[in-house]
């Protein structure tokens, strides 16, 4: 939200020589009055943002004020991920559980909308220009750029996040009932080839073949995960503690 403000008000800013003397993301409420157009309801929506501050990890999205922007974690595998990693990531830092769940608790408090999956917020956020920060995929994320403007939006890559593994599998009595297991192997062993993994950095996910992890590594930033395992004991005792029916989601969301 303040990157696309601000980036509203520099374009202005060249169409206006008289604007150029001032800095929107420094001056204060008297230098941005004097700014011939912007009015006293931009002014003081621009002094809002910047008191937001930057946003650089986790605790950040925890402020008063900040709009965050996460898909539902019951219904999404993004909005899991991105609950169990703000989680995870307190604890991996040192913290304890209740300090996690102060944390989640929060962050959640401030999301002005569930939406039911992953493509659903990145419209939200992309598209109707609800809240600050949008919480995503790391390929969505580069895909809203592509899609969008890279001059729009900024991704910020925290310091500690959560190994995503999505499952893709072969499951013996659907193949066998319709008959289909020769294509859904191929498929499958399509994904790991070469020429596969090369299709996977081009639509923004991380390579394990090693040629094609070389030839986009330089598009991911180097960062530090942990995974569900290591920090919560596996998928099934996640899932019970906190995304059953009462779990901690329920408990925290229900504060809200």
């Amino acid at each position: 939200m303040i990157k696309k403000l601000l980036l509203m008000l520099t374009m202005l800013l060249s169409m206006a020589a008289a604007w150029a003397q001032v800095d929107v993301n420094k001056a204060d409420a008297a230098a941005l009055d004097s700014i011939r157009g912007l009015g006293p309801a931009k002014t003081k929506a621009i002094l809002e943002e910047r008191k937001k501050g930057e946003f650089k990890d986790w605790a950040d999205l925890a402020k008063p004020g900040v709009k965050v922007i996460i898909p539902h974690p019951k219904t999404s595998g993004n909005g899991r991920y991105t609950y169990l990693a703000a989680w995870g990531a307190v604890l991996k830092k040192g913290g304890n559980e209740a300090q996690a769940r102060d944390l989640v608790g929060k962050i959640f408090h401030n999301v002005p909308v569930l939406d039911a999956g992953g493509r659903g917020a990145t419209t939200t956020f992309a598209q109707r220009g609800i809240g600050d920060v949008l919480l995503a995929w790391e390929n969505e994320a580069y895909l809203a750029l592509k899609e969008f403007g890279a001059e729009k939006f900024e991704i910020v890559t925290p310091s500690l996040s959560i190994l995503a593994e999505p499952t893709v599998s072969v499951v013996d009595k659907v193949v066998d009932k319709r008959g289909t297991r020769a294509v859904a192997q191929a498929h499958l062993d399509y994904l790991y080839s070469a020429e596969g993994q090369d299709l996977a950095g081009q639509n923004y996910y991380r390579p394990i073949d090693p040629a094609a992890a070389t030839k986009y590594g330089k598009l991911f930033p180097k960062i530090n995960l942990f995974t569900i395992d290591e920090a919560f004991g596996g998928w099934t005792k996640a899932q019970k503690t906190h995304f059953a029916d009462g779990g901690s989601f329920d408990q925290i969301y229900a504060k809200k």
